[in-house]
């Protein structure tokens, strides 16, 4: 049976919690402020994906909330929607030192989080915001020039969407001949979220475990399950620290 929207929801803030206290990419995770995550509508039906956080995004940790943020808004409104409609994420969770390009160890490092956010959306249309996104998520080298304004339906760990490139709007703060590009590219979005949704792969099954292969042991009552690391809140303890937390609400969900 597939998950309800409250299961999908109350996933979607474990895999926030668990990459707020990634340190896979030491140097990310040293000079971090805060993990961005991403934000918006936990059951949007088109997903943004970008490069990385800039400096303003670590500051408050929320994607796209500069001068790039603020022109997604105005094309976004000009098609209907506005950002609680969407759901905005990036390639990394973390600023590159200095703005730089991610690396490919990092881009690997973070794809997982990604792709669990793909399948517990569960979008119909992505937007891949330029080229990192876009090679990321189609597992190919063409760049977004080629490629923008041409959906195509792909699979993206499980879930198959319909995958459209178009440039990040900080190209068009660069060159303002983009801003136009862009604003062709998004009138598209209504029409592409309009279409049924693409079949969806099958579910992968379970292996079956061996005859000879003993159950696990039932953890002892009232210890965790092995799942918390050490330091780590017991479950009670977690769930009134989320209500809690500022920083939740960057998720749009709390």
């Amino acid at each position: 049976m597939p998950p309800t929207k409250e299961e999908r929801r109350e996933a979607l803030k474990a895999v926030y919690h668990e990459a707020k206290g990634c340190t896979t990419c030491p140097q990310l995770a040293a000079t971090r402020t805060t993990v961005v995550f991403g934000n918006g509508n936990a059951d949007a039906d088109l997903m943004f994906v970008g490069e990385a956080p800039g400096a303003n995004e670590d500051r408050q940790g929320v994607p796209f909330v500069g001068q790039a943020g603020k022109l997604l808004d105005v094309l976004l409104g000009e098609i209907g929607l506005a950002r609680g409609d969407v759901f905005v994420a990036n390639v990394l969770k973390c600023r590159p030192p200095g703005n730089r390009d991610p690396h490919p160890a990092e881009i690997e490092a973070c794809r997982d989080y990604l792709l669990r956010q793909v399948e517990l959306i569960q979008p119909r249309v992505i937007c891949t915001l330029g080229n990192f996104a876009t090679k990321l998520l189609r597992g190919d080298p063409t760049g977004i020039t080629r490629l923008h304004g041409r959906e195509e339906v792909r699979v993206i760990g499980r879930r198959a969407v319909r995958l459209y490139p178009i440039f990040h709007p900080a190209a068009a703060l660069y060159t303002p001949a983009n801003v136009e590009v862009l604003r062709t590219d998004f009138a598209r979005l209504p029409e592409l979220l309009a279409l049924d949704p693409p079949p969806q792969p099958e579910p992968e099954e379970a292996p079956e475990p061996a005859e000879d292969e003993a159950p696990a042991p039932a953890p002892p009552e009232g210890e965790h399950d092995g799942e918390l690391r050490d330091g780590e809140p017991g479950a009670g303890e977690r769930d009134a620290e989320r209500e809690l937390e500022p920083a939740g609400a960057q998720l749009g969900l709390f």
